[in-house]
């Protein structure tokens, strides 16, 4: 892209279409949007949201009908339009669909448009341009972020390049990051209309938090396919918390009209593995399986994940979310407060961090409630004391379009750009840990709970320390013993105790297919998860004489050191092998344009401004091509190639694996 230009601003103090976007964008409105759908999207969307226009879709002003009426097919001719705006990108020889050309001649032409205008109503005719252009490049989106079944039959090197760009970049957009980012929509609110409502694959947001966006094809979920089942063990440790694990660190602060201090958090209690071990196995007695793992917020040390991992694995868990509290280095003022997420794919551990990005803040009520002022005294406002870094959101995808976020504490209350980020990507599941009284529904989790799953649709599950909430005694009111709590839009609230015998609860949970839906006229499309709590049993802990241990489990014959790719290498791998399965089961005949892509050295990157791969990175891309290029161009034919032949280079262990989620869930014949 050209280099950006200084904003003229608006002319006679009046935006217009045209002046907003150089304002925006630094850059003037030109036909290179074409080029790239994200940036066709973000230009519509940042228009339609400015002026409001979008509520028009919705409620069209006095004399005008939306859809258009001369389009009584309105939303097959988008459609059309888009899978052929994808066979122009990939240069096949067609022309710019008809649609395209005739809207975006309508937005050039009537460029010096007003917003003013827009809003009002009076310029009708750009309105109707942009709205079918923006339905167009989010139709020509899906699949560049969140993985989905029917994507057009053409454009699998556009989406493979746009995925590898969101990975290096957090944008799927050409457009700086530091000035606006289009990212990955997975579920959008039914009612409206805002513009959240209008798009169901992409969403335009503002550069003030990071979005890091991982794909790992791990889980058990399939397009379309049947709802499938899983557990999860909430672990409410510690099980026991004393006032002396707050621990003022510093002195207090007494200038100004509120005397301020600092504390850490360092229990007494550590973890106790040989208790983790007897309650994998006795939830695993129970219900045959646990799959994902939950620790609250400051449960762990940092070392601690690796014998935890180690354990999990000999479980065969395969998801793993859990906070950290790490003391300050030689030196250092401050700590840090962090959750921990590992999954288990490939014969390894890939782990993720998400930085909490408010300090705790403890008051006179609350020292009260948790009957902490023999270790901190009243009348000081406590904080934290941990380092507070810049924002940003680790959005893990699993297998086919299964979102995770996990949040800490008050990130999930706080009303900022973290909380209008999430609501924009309508992540699957929101796992919020916390070190907090019970989970009530009557306080302040559930209601931003609530706000989630109510728009945009996600799950969201919390989780406290049973020793904070045993902490936890408000004068007047009883005792309890309520440590997580569930909300979905599909069953609703529910809170999750903590029996008195019980060491751990263990969640069922359901993951099924729902509905997209766009508040344009598009109809919805059942092709995004949805997560739903099905039961909660209690576990107790075998005892001791009735548990013998379980083995580690024996590592594939071919395992390689993986451990050198980095997470966000994964991801691109990831994607490349996406791209594989699709042209496999659309269009064979373009395989090798796209393993050409996917190599070191594609001219695509310099023009894109994206890092080549590393040496790691190229290595396994080129066991990628290997292994596909061995067998007949069909899905089938590669899966059975691959049982044929186990060895596939230094990553072979590690791309079969890939492909085999990614060729396995789009059917064996290809």
């Amino acid at each position: 892209m050209d280099g950006e230009e200084s904003s003229p601003g608006p002319a006679g103090g009046a935006w217009t279409v045209g002046s907003l976007w150089h304002d925006i964008a630094g850059r003037r409105l030109g036909d290179e949007l074409l080029e790239w759908a994200p940036d066709l999207f973000a230009f519509t969307d940042v228009v339609l949201d400015r002026s409001e226009a979008y509520r028009f879709a919705v409620s069209p002003p006095e004399g005008a009908s939306w859809p258009p009426p001369q389009m009584p097919d309105w939303y097959l001719a988008v459609a059309d339009a888009s899978a052929g705006w994808c066979a122009w990108v990939e240069g096949d020889g067609t022309g710019l669909p008809g649609l395209v050309a005739e809207q975006w001649a309508v937005v050039c032409e009537r460029s010096a448009t007003s917003l003013d205008e827009l809003a009002a109503g009076r310029a009708w005719r750009i309105c109707r341009a942009l709205l079918t252009l923006h339905a167009i490049a989010d139709e020509a989106c899906a699949g560049t972020g969140v993985t989905v079944a029917d994507v057009p039959r053409d454009g699998a090197r556009f989406r493979a390049r746009a995925r590898e760009l969101l990975a290096r970049t957090g944008t799927l957009s050409r457009i700086s990051r530091q000035r606006l980012r289009v990212l990955p929509r997975v579920r959008n609110p039914v009612g409206g209309p805002t513009i959240r409502s209008l798009s169901r694959y992409v969403c335009v947001r503002g550069p003030e938090v990071d979005a890091v966006w991982n794909r790992i094809p791990a889980g058990t979920v399939g397009p379309g396919g049947p709802a499938q089942e899983g557990n999860v063990l909430m672990l409410p440790w510690p099980l026991r918390i004393d006032a002396e694990d707050f621990k003022p660190t510093g002195p207090v602060e007494r200038g100004g009209p509120e005397p301020h201090g600092f504390f850490e958090f360092a229990p007494a209690e550590l973890l106790d593995l040989d208790l983790a071990d007897r309650v994998l196995q006795s939830a695993r007695n129970q219900q045959g399986s646990v799959d994902i793992v939950v620790l609250p917020e400051s449960a762990l040390r940092p070392g601690d994940i690796d014998e935890l991992e180690a354990l999990l694995t000999r479980h065969r868990v395969w998801l793993f979310v859990a906070g950290v509290r790490e003391p300050p280095g030689p030196g250092g003022r401050f700590g840090a407060n962090w959750l921990h997420l590992g999954v288990w794919f490939g014969g390894r551990w890939w782990r993720y961090r998400q930085n909490k990005h408010h300090r705790w803040s403890l008051d006179d009520n609350q020292i009260e409630q948790y009957h902490l002022a023999a270790a901190l005294p009243p009348a000081v406002r406590w904080w934290e004391a941990m380092a507070v870094p810049r924002r940003a959101v680790q959005v893990v995808e699993l297998d086919e379009g299964v979102t995770l976020v996990s949040l800490i504490c008050e990130d999930l209350a706080r009303l900022d750009e973290v909380a209008d980020l999430l609501r924009a990507i309508g992540p699957t599941l929101v796992v919020t840990t916390l070190l907090d009284g019970p989970q009530l529904a009557s306080r302040w989790t559930a209601r931003y709970a609530s706000v989630l799953a109510d728009d945009p649709g996600s799950a969201v599950v919390t989780l406290t320390s049973f020793g904070f909430v045993d902490r936890s005694r408000p004068a007047g009111r009883p005792a309890s013993r309520v440590v997580s709590l569930w909300k979905d839009p599909v069953r609703g609230l529910r809170e999750i105790p903590l029996d008195a015998d019980a060491h751990a609860v263990l969640i069922r949970i359901q993951v099924g297919r729902t509905t997209r839906h766009s508040a344009d006229g598009r109809p919805p499309v059942a092709n995004t998860a949805n997560i739903s709590a099905e039961g909660v049993r209690q576990i107790r802990a075998l005892d001791r004489g009735d548990h013998t241990g379980v083995a580690m489990p024996e590592a594939p014959a071919d395992h390689e050191p993986a451990l050198s790719l980095q997470a966000a290498e994964l991801t691109i791998l990831t994607c490349w092998a996406e791209a594989v399965a699709e042209v496999l089961a659309a269009s064979p005949d373009q395989l090798s344009t796209i393993l050409d892509d996917a190599r070191a050295g594609a001219a695509w990157r310099r023009q894109l401004g994206v890092a080549e791969p590393s040496a790691d990175l190229a290595s396994a891309l080129q066991d990628l091509a290997r292994m596909v290029v061995s067998a007949t161009p069909t899905a089938g034919a590669v899966l059975a190639a691959m049982d044929e032949s186990p060895r596939g280079g230094t990553y072979g262990h590690l791309v079969r694996a890939i492909l085999r989620s990614k060729l396995g869930r789009r059917g064996p014949g290809g």
